[in-house]
């Protein structure tokens, strides 16, 4: 009886664990999206469906095809420049570039 209590709690704490990391998860890909939309919706495109309000502006939803999202880490940290000065210049502390990497990935 105990081993069958025991393996019962684990599954109950499992499943809470689990619980938690999507719902930690979605809050993350959400607050990723609420900066995409802050700082990039003018010019891209940050859903699945819509063109981008800026033609040159690549959807967000492509860019993985480009490259590895997780490879835009650096330049979030360090400020964003671009070769065309549409793009205004911004910069992510460490956890919104958490967030709109996850935002990111969701796209995919």
């Amino acid at each position: 009886m105990r081993a069958a209590n025991s393996s019962s709690l684990f599954a109950l704490a499992l499943i809470v664990t689990l619980g938690l990391s999507q719902r930690v998860e979605a809050a993350s890909v959400e607050q990723g999206r609420r900066l995409a939309l802050l700082y990039c919706a003018g010019c891209h495109a940050i859903d699945k469906v819509s063109p981008s309000p800026l033609r040159i502006a690549p959807p967000f939803r492509n860019l993985h095809k480009r490259y590895p999202v997780e490879t835009l880490e650096e330049a979030l940290a360090e400020g964003i420049m671009t070769g065309h000065p549409s793009m205004p210049q911004f910069q992510f502390e460490p956890d919104q570039i958490n967030d709109f990497i996850m935002f990111l990935k969701s796209l995919e």
